[in-house]
């Protein structure tokens, strides 16, 4: 498979997800922000009327699932407006809230507007692990308060689980957890050390410690009767291939790559952890197209061959890539060699049979 058969050419036709972050602000204050976000109004943000021009151009260019996020997307007066304006033009909405705001009435709202999934964070199996991590007491039972509505509604969700050294261990009972509250997946995120989450980059797993963990969600996934998955660990292609597993393969970094990041100002990024800013859409008159095509960073994140280190002679390139988001946080450099892979310190050591992974994302949210 050639580079642009994975990347841009494939996405010529617009990305498969868009993620929005319509608001920044946020009643939590989690330790691994990427935004660092916090409980106030923000300038700058898109209004509703900007909104519904991006979902215009969003509808006649490929159809993406939105992920409506945040900050808190749920603390947007329009929320409910901008959801039934992305049904209405046949655009598929999923939401990412962080339970704090979720009461029955509100979610039947969202789910009646449009909205077909929602992901929860659960970072601790227990209040004293979630809270610190998110940084507000009663976190942890807000979260499975609005898990247990989500139940009770019959919305779908997923838990999403920022993976450190604070929590590794606790792995096994957040998913036992998961299970009990109905969860259909549970996606492992390793930590990105961008925004506050910087302050932890010593709290990051090793690329050995990583590995583990993505061989460990490998055998949970097959044992159910919970899927887990991995997000911002391509190096989960690798191992996979290394395995033998049957099936299809995980996705690698999608950042750039049939995935979208629109800020809360409407700057298009290739994903939130990677601050790397690839068009205004309010100075492009919001035209998505022309600033998603014309986007140098999205064209040069589209062709593994011009990637840097071991990330651009590695036989995963294609399927791979290498988290550039952590590329960039190490180096500055979005194209380099990414550090949390054992095989960037040693080129030499990538004779793997050459992969052909697809790079779609695979969680509830695209199920």
């Amino acid at each position: 498979m050639t580079a642009h058969a994975n990347g841009h050419d494939a996405g010529r036709n617009g990305p498969r997800v868009v993620a929005w972050e319509v608001t920044r602000r946020c009643p939590l204050a989690c330790r691994h922000c990427r935004a660092g976000a916090t409980d106030r109004a923000y300038e700058g943000e898109l209004s509703t009327a900007e909104c519904l021009r991006v979902l215009d151009a969003l509808a006649g260019f490929g159809k993406p699932m939105i992920i409506w996020t945040g900050g808190e997307p749920m603390s947007r007066p329009d929320i409910l407006d901008l959801v039934r304006g992305a049904s209405g033009r046949g655009l598929r909405s999923v939401m990412a809230p962080c339970g704090t705001l979720v009461t029955r009435a509100a979610l039947l709202a969202l789910k009646e507007a449009g909205v077909t999934a929602c992901s929860f964070s659960l970072d601790g199996a227990t209040a004293a692990t979630h809270d610190v991590f998110r940084g507000v007491p009663g976190a942890f039972d807000n979260v499975r308060r609005a898990m247990a509505v989500a139940a009770e509604i019959g919305m779908p969700f997923q838990i999403n689980t920022t993976v450190s050294q604070l929590n590794c261990a606790e792995l096994p009972a957040i998913r036992d957890a998961a299970i009990a509250s109905g969860a259909r997946t549970l996606d492992l995120f390793f930590l990105v050390p961008v925004g506050r989450g910087a302050e932890l980059r010593d709290l990051s797993l090793t690329p050995e410690a990583a590995e583990a963990v993505i061989r460990w969600a490998f055998e949970m996934d097959g044992q159910g009767p919970i899927h887990v998955r991995e997000t911002c660990a391509p190096q989960a292609v690798r191992i996979w291939h290394a395995l033998g597993r049957p099936g299809q393969p995980p996705a690698g970094c999608m950042g750039g790559r049939g995935f979208v990041f629109i800020s809360h100002t409407g700057v298009l990024q290739p994903c939130g952890f990677l601050d790397v800013p690839c068009g205004d859409l309010r100075a492009a008159r919001f035209d998505f197209k022309k600033a998603y095509e014309e986007s140098q960073v999205f064209c040069d994140l589209a062709d593994p061959d011009r990637y840097g280190g071991a990330c651009g002679i590695c036989a995963f390139r294609y399927g791979c890539g290498g988290c550039r988001a952590r590329a960039y946080a190490a180096t500055g450099n979005y194209l380099a060699a990414e550090t949390g892979c054992p095989l960037c310190s040693s080129p030499a050591a990538t004779p793997f049979p050459a992969c052909q992974s697809g790079n779609d994302t695979h969680t509830l949210f695209t199920s």
